[in-house]
């Protein structure tokens, strides 16, 4: 029929989604980062004596991202293996 779709179309529109996803995810992490960088920097520059506060927040932030990441990686490899739009 005419508007069959096939496997390999899916699976390609699939793995084109992913790659938008992960590049966009480390795009956007990494510009988190180095604007968290650049703001401790500038904040333990003004006042050295909260460093220690400072890069203990900041270190927070840093994991919580870290968390995040590994979580589009789990559900990057749930619509590699288990995806629902190929049964």
């Amino acid at each position: 029929m005419e508007g069959d779709i096939s496997m390999e179309e899916i699976m390609g529109a699939v793995l084109g989604s992913i790659g938008w996803m992960i590049g966009l995810a480390f795009l956007g992490v990494g510009i988190c980062l180095g604007l968290i960088g650049a703001k401790t920097a500038e904040s333990v520059g003004r006042n050295p004596e909260t460093k220690s506060d400072v890069v203990q927040s900041v270190m927070i932030i840093a994991v919580v991202l870290a968390i995040l990441l590994l979580l589009l990686f789990a559900f990057v490899f749930l619509l590699l293996f288990f995806n629902p739009l190929l049964s």
